[in-house]
């Protein structure tokens, strides 16, 4: 759906009554599907069904469906923005199309060789992923473009025809054509692309996906796109073909932007959907949880709170994010094994969430994920004949979570089931049945631990200095407890936190990403480096202002973003430093070129420093790529502040049972999070439950609702 701008509205005695308008945000995890949904901006509804693995569509469908029913509203006036793990499944589980590579003869097996980069150099028994295109189906093809941009050795006809033939008899669902120095000049690309579109399926071009130097990750980058495309194909068509599902929505990316799906389709046929934007599949890779993080960072912004790590704690897996006074973005990342090179939120994710499944390994230790109970059976509590034990069963075992209060009361968890089979694995182990639950916990949490460290403390940052945001289905049930090991002193749980990457969808801007190499030495003062960068940059910038006219925005409705990639002569790896504005506009003034020159330099200092602990001032500095991002803002979702109170929290509370807390079963009391209001405190140990999630307060901690009603943890 093409995006308005902001209207103003006419205040004379004609103006129309504006149409009600309706926003709904969805995430589908691997456990749950979560809708959330609000109607002129401030009434705010929320609905969660369970996912469905085998077509995650449908689950969407289903959901989107009940929550118009149950409050008694229709598609018209409908914007929706989905974000899924429909892609990133597809690259974990291997279960992505049939594909074949196209890349300059000789160097077949780049996917296979990779790159000098060890992560567990001391692990005889490590075991690489095999690549995603077997050796038969990659095909090296006579052609050379010299890094200079110089096609040195032109494709011939015969050769096409006969990789035609070949591709022909593999019966594929697509193709990635990856070619030497294509970022420099596309035109064989090009050619092998035209050639092989009579075979009527998707293409992946390098130089369309990832325009950039470093042939490996280009490669990787350009494969795994090809991988996904088709089943995030089958998985919109399923959406666009339902009759239940409206034809126009936004797809959420990893960059915490959205695009529309109608700005890149050719074909809206629900059997025949290709793209205009070859990328369109590898940018959604965590669209699900960058839609956390962007939720995350506006509810803490608003709340006060300018330095946080998210934490996102699902059925299936953890994400993990620093936000150092904004949302922090990588345009390197690894998934399953394999080198990802778009632009994304920096997310670390660990494969231990609420089904993650507590095992005892031959030497008898526990391990707990990463394998997860999924949505089917789920954890044995579900009742779906699971038998397998999760960390979400140890929480139940200990009294953490309130059986009948599961869901808001729609689903009862069945507690006898899940305390005899706890019983037997603490058997197993030779331990006593809390000890083995609170075990199966600390497991978890050390994973966990381990995650926030890679992103805070291995990258220069204190996380004392840090307020934890945690949310997820199971966020709660453990972020008191993360915060107390990493010396962070207040968490910050926001309502509806199960759902909060939905929720964070509606905050989702239209946003665009260009980049393209230029491996230039930098100088102060050179005009003729600057003329360069300045071409370089209108380039890109003319992509833009076309492609996001397709989603509704004119020119000066854009907010552009330019940067450089920045490294010290003979590094391998850069920085990403903005690009000054003066700079964008240097034929203005010279003395204003040269000071933002200077400010440029200083920058990428000072940030190499915190990053790696040094700066080489004295060295000479390159300019590695150009990037810029185009942003069409939308309507955000308001955030108010309540009055506060000093008010008892009796009214919202439930009842009080044994917990345990260390080996000691604990009074606790137990509140219904809808009822409580800003200004409530409430003393440790505590449950606080609500439909979508269940938050723990230690004996060590108390809380209070603030004025935007969340629930803020400290430590006493």
């Amino acid at each position: 759906m093409p995006l308005a701008p902001k209207r103003v509205v006419d205040n004379g005695d004609n103006r129309e009554e504006p149409p009600i308008l309706k926003n709904i945000g969805v995430d589908t995890g691997g456990t749950f599907t979560d809708i959330v949904m609000r109607i002129n901006g401030d009434l705010l509804f929320t609905h969660k069904v369970l996912s469905t693995p085998q077509n995650p569509a449908h689950a969407v469908i289903q959901g989107v469906g009940e929550i118009l029913r149950l409050h008694n509203t229709d598609t018209q006036q409908l914007e929706i923005v989905h974000g899924s793990t429909v892609a990133t499944n597809a690259l974990l589980e291997r279960r992505g199309a049939r594909i074949a590579l196209v890349t300059t003869k000789g160097f077949e097996d780049i996917l296979e060789i990779g790159r000098q980069v060890r992560p567990s150099l001391y692990d005889f028994f490590v075991e690489r992923p095999a690549p995603l295109v077997p050796a038969d189906r990659r095909f090296g093809i006579s052609e050379r473009t010299l890094h200079t941009g110089e096609i040195q050795t032109e494709i011939e006809t015969p050769d096409l025809d006969a990789l035609t033939s070949e591709l022909t008899a593999l019966e594929l669902d697509a193709i990635a054509v990856c070619f030497l120095f294509a970022y420099v000049n596309p035109e064989n690309e090009k050619i092998v692309a035209e050639h092989l579109s009579q075979l009527g399926i998707p293409i992946s071009c390098s130089h369309e996906v990832l325009p950039e130097y470093r042939e490996y990750a280009r490669f990787s980058t350009t494969v795994a796109n090809a991988y996904i495309r088709p089943t995030l194909e089958r998985h919109l068509s399923t959406l666009i073909g339902s009759k239940q599902f409206p034809k126009s929505f936004r797809l959420m990316l990893s960059n915490g932007g959205s695009v529309s799906v109608r700005s890149f389709q050719r074909s809206l046929q629900a059997e025949n959907l290709l793209y205009r934007d070859e990328s369109a599949g590898i940018r959604t890779v965590l669209s699900g949880p960058a839609g956390g993080v962007l939720g995350a960072y506006q509810i803490a912004k608003a709340a006060g709170y300018d330095q946080i790590i998210t934490f996102d704690m699902g059925g299936t897996s953890t994400d993990v994010s620093l936000c150092n006074n904004g949302i922090s973005l990588t345009t390197e990342s690894t998934i399953s094994g394999l080198p990802i090179k778009v632009p994304l939120i920096d997310i670390h994710t660990v494969g231990a969430g609420g089904g993650s499944i507590a095992t005892v390994d031959t030497g008898g230790a526990l391990r707990v994920g990463p394998e997860s109970a999924g949505a089917a059976p789920g954890p044995i509590c579900y009742g779906n004949n699971g038998e397998d034990i999760t960390v979400t069963d140890a929480n139940l075992f200990l009294g953490r979570i309130a059986a009948t209060q599961f869901l808001g009361g729609a689903m009862s968890l069945d507690v006898d089931k899940t305390n005899t089979h706890i019983e037997k694995f603490a058997t197993q182990l030779g331990i006593p049945p809390r000890q083995a639950a609170d075990g199966i916990l600390k497991v978890a949490n050390a994973a966990m631990e381990r995650a926030i460290k890679v992103i805070s403390v291995e990258r220069g940052f204190d996380t004392r200095d840090f307020t934890l945001v945690s949310f997820g289905g199971a966020g709660g049930l453990h972020a008191a407890f993360m915060a107390e090991n990493l010396g962070i002193g207040t968490v910050l749980i926001p309502p509806n936190g199960g759902l909060l990457s939905a929720y964070g969808m509606l905050f989702a801007d239209v946003v665009k990403d260009y980049s393209q190499t230029l491996l230039l030495k930098f100088q102060t003062g050179s005009e003729t480096l600057l003329e360069t960068l300045d071409a370089g940059f209108n380039e890109l910038l003319t992509r833009a202002e076309n492609e996001m006219e397709a989603e509704g925005f004119t020119p000066d409705q854009l907010k552009i973003e330019r940067s450089l990639d920045i490294r010290y002569e003979g590094q391998s790896y850069e920085l990403n430093i903005p690009f000054p504005a003066q700079l964008a506009s240097w034929k203005l003034a010279k003395q204003k070129t040269e000071t933002g020159a200077h400010a440029l330099i200083q920058k990428f200092h000072a940030v190499h420093d915190q990053r790696f602990g040094y700066a080489r001032t004295d060295a000479p500095v390159e300019i590695v790529n150009l990037r810029l991002t185009a942003t069409g803002e939308t309507d955000k979702l308001p955030i108010r502040p309540l009055p506060l109170a000093d008010a008892d929290p009796s009214e919202a509370f439930i009842v009080q049972n044994g917990v345990v807390f260390e080996g000691e079963a604990l009074r606790t009391d137990f509140y219904r999070r809808e009822m409580l209001q800003p200004g409530n405190q409430i003393t440790g140990p505590a449950i606080v439950t609500e439909f979508s999630a269940t938050t723990v307060i230690p004996p060590n901690f108390s809380a209070v609702v603030d004025a935007y009603q969340n629930l803020v943890l400290t430590r006493k």
